[in-house]
């Protein structure tokens, strides 16, 4: 360790009497006891729009400014780089635009990291490590998995470095994880995987992200490294932490071995606004944050700055039916303001035409696209919106991903559709012809497209030549032939079959959306549910080569705009934005609060869908637009939805109800059991019963004839798309047109 204090203690401990900080003038009483109580440890509830960064910004300025500590003796953590950048800005101009050098202020990986290359020896490094990125960790891991024999497409290296980076987030090491919970992943050989992993890491002299936390975690729990934690014991004066409801394990151990010296701890955070529990973030941390420090001091920030009262009654109302929080009481100085406007809708297409109209209105009356925003529950929802916008000629852009016909899980399944439609479409052809992943490398590609361009023909008509000669492998013949084969039966189909149910035939024969349903990683559930919205907006036309028209049309008319745009966005993404007028839409039973969520997770799951809902309210400063659809149209087949009991929430005194549907927000006890999480009224299932175009009605349990496969018995319906074991070809997945009753 080096340079700890070369700076010599010059300024009183008091320093500038408490009467010549003139930032602390702008402070409203807690905001004050929060700057000013620097002793101990403290946790700061900093409600939604309350001056969260402001007290933090002045805290530290007032450590510096009253002589308490020098900048290199505070810790400060904040989760972004942009976040840590604002922070110094701001203590600079309060201290009169002073340069202040010396900061340990960063992100929980950056200072890590710093700690870490001086000290990196204890566990086996060199101080020049290498920091991998995502893609050099996953080429790593494939590497060690084809070794021990793992087949890489059944546990993608991807999915698999999941497992491994949540590992590192709970603070486990390979000796300390536990194999129970993935033992049928990657064959068992999980453990031993990471535990591969680790030492292949260390012989390369290299870390991932998740190795900073951990590897410090290692090096300050060891008893042989006494020295080193009595040493930052000694550095740091005072800790403080932002967002600390979003902290992991690990970053929490990481935190309460740093915090043993003096004790002075001060974390600002919210627990209900704790919504990335999907990403390792546990709440549990500011929970119990004063069993984990004894005698901590809690301090409420309850005024909000930023929205009406009637915004923050009906917040806060919401988010009582939250069992795990700490509590506290938003208000504002801002009037009451509006009510919450509630548009109960008939279907996923009038809901966008009421936003539409509302944004229209809103625009009419003087309010600028730039103060509005359209919040989503996931991703697939936004094209119906999109469309509309479209339209409607309103500008509007697309936060935090890709337009919905952007995206590349879109834009593939676009290109099989082009195929079909166009045989001769080689940008559309040359996109998919490994996607999945068929074994066909760049060379084979290049001499594709050399035939093609030396005869002047499509890369279609190339393939069609080149297998019927000796000019390539026999595997790669093969596998080109199929190709073929596939997309000249898709093609056959067009007249005959609905084109909807056509587009998710390619989509599963082709081996797309079963690559993604098998695919671990996070984002893989968010691609198939756009993959089955894209299929469903379909519907909407004729035919395949009109709905593709439309498409290009779509995104021709997306470019250019004034710098004026309508804000479309999910829930998550829009965490620390404001907007004077927020649209939350799709507030229905099993979409919001999602139903994956409370099936994996159950109450927690429940409760963290319902921080999201609040979070949602809170980003309006003026007005709150709410709607739910009482059917959506999901793999073509229509579903009848409740409302979301998040609308049942919001006080009657502090809503406004514009029913289309005739389904009104009903109270609570209608549609929930004594434990309020299972519904009373059920949503009719798409995995009952289905009639096809001849008009059969097909049920689980039926027994059929396909012309294919032979006798078979249905096992689960999918919309139009049947699981069915047959007597001699065992499981497969067929369109309920392509059988009859037996």
């Amino acid at each position: 360790m080096h340079d700890i204090f070369e700076i010599e203690e010059t300024v009183g401990k008091t320093g500038k009497a408490e009467s010549e900080a003139p930032y602390l003038e702008t402070l409203n009483t807690p905001q004050l006891d929060a700057v000013e109580t620097v002793d101990g440890a403290v946790l700061v509830l900093a409600g939604a729009g309350t001056g969260k960064t402001r007290v933090l910004t002045t805290r530290l300025a007032h450590l510096i400014n009253s002589g308490r500590a020098y900048p290199s003796q505070i810790l400060a953590v904040t989760f972004t780089n942009k976040a840590a950048l604002e922070m110094k800005e701001r203590i600079s101009a309060m201290m009169g635009g002073v340069a202040v050098e010396g900061w340990w202020l960063g992100t929980f990986h950056s200072l890590a990291a710093r700690m870490l290359r001086r000290n990196a020896d204890l566990v086996g490094l060199s101080s020049n490590f290498t920091i991998l990125n995502p893609d050099d960790q996953i080429r790593l891991l494939k590497q060690l998995m084809e070794v021990e024999g793992v087949d890489t497409k059944k546990w993608t290296p991807k999915s698999c470095i999941s497992i491994i980076d949540r590992w590192k987030d709970r603070g486990l090491v390979p000796s300390s994880v536990s194999n129970e919970d993935v033992s049928d992943i990657a064959d068992g050989k999980m453990p031993l995987l990471y535990s591969k992993y680790q030492m292949r890491m260390r012989a390369i002299n290299a870390c991932d992200f998740g190795d900073l936390m951990l590897h410090m975690i290692t090096i300050l729990k060891n008893p042989a490294n006494k020295a080193v934690l009595d040493e930052y014991h000694q550095r740091f004066k005072y800790i403080l932490v932002d967002e600390y409801q979003d902290t992991n394990v690990a970053q929490y151990l990481w935190l309460r071995l740093l915090a043993g010296g003096t004790g002075n701890i001060c974390c600002v955070g919210d627990d209900d606004q704790s919504i990335y529990g999907w990403r390792g973030a546990e709440i549990g941390n500011i929970l119990k944050f004063e069993q984990d420090f004894k005698g901590a001091k809690i301090i409420r920030l309850e005024q909000n700055y930023r929205s009406t009262n009637n915004i923050l009654k009906a917040s806060g109302a919401l988010i009582e039916n939250n069992g795990s929080r700490l509590g506290k009481t938003l208000w504002s100085d801002q009037g009451d303001g509006d009510k919450i406007k509630i548009g109960g809708l008939w279907d996923g297409e009038a809901e966008a035409r009421w936003v539409g109209e509302e944004i229209e209105q809103l625009q009419h009356k003087g309010n600028a696209l730039k103060s509005m925003a359209v919040l989503v529950r996931t991703g697939f929802q936004t094209r119906e919106f999109e469309e509309r916008f479209v339209k409607l000629g309103l500008a509007y852009k697309v936060i935090g991903g890709a337009r919905f016909y952007e995206r590349m899980e879109i834009r593939d399944a676009l290109a099989y559709f082009r195929v079909v439609a166009q045989r001769a479409d080689d940008l559309a052809l040359e996109r998919v012809i490994n996607t999945p992943k068929r074994g066909l490398g760049d060379a084979t590609i290049n001499t594709l497209y050399s035939h093609a361009r030396r005869h002047g023909i499509p890369l279609h008509d190339a393939i069609m030549d080149l297998t019927q000669s000796d000019e390539l492998r026999p595997k790669v013949k093969s596998t080109l032939m199929k190709l073929l084969d596939d997309f000249g039966r898709w093609r056959s189909l067009m007249d005959n079959m609905n084109h909807a149910e056509l587009g998710a035939l390619i989509l599963e024969e082709s081996g797309y959306m079963s690559m993604w349903k098998l695919d671990k990683t996070p984002e893989a559930a968010g691609r198939v549910e756009n993959l089955n919205e894209l299929i469903g907006g379909m519907q909407d036309y004729d035919s395949m080569p009109e709905f593709l028209e439309h498409v290009a049309l779509v995104l021709e008319n997306q470019g250019g705009g004034s710098g004026d745009f309508v804000t479309l966005m999910t829930l998550h993404g829009a965490k620390g934005l404001e907007f004077d007028n927020v649209f939350l839409t799709g507030w229905e039973e099993g979409l919001f609060p999602s139903q994956r969520s409370m099936d994996e997770k159950g109450t927690k799951g429940l409760e963290e869908e319902r921080r999201l809902a609040y979070v949602g309210i809170t980003r309006a400063r003026k007005r709150v637009f709410i709607s739910y659809a009482s059917s959506r149209r999901i793999y073509g087949s229509w579903v009848s939805s409740i409302p979301s009991r998040f609308v049942d929430e919001i006080p009657d005194d502090l809503a406004l109800l514009n029913s289309q549907s005739g389904m009104a927000a009903a109270g609570r006890s209608r549609h929930w059991d004594s434990s309020g999480f299972t519904p009373k009224v059920k949503t009719p299932s798409i995995g009952v019963k289905v009639k096809t175009d001849s008009g059969d009605v097909l049920a689980r349990g039926d027994r059929i004839f396909h012309d294919k496969f032979g006798y078979g018995k249905i096992i689960n319906i999918d919309g139009h798309k049947l699981d069915i074991i047959f007597e001699h070809s065992g499981k497969k997945r067929v369109m309920d047109s392509f059988v009859t009753k037996s």
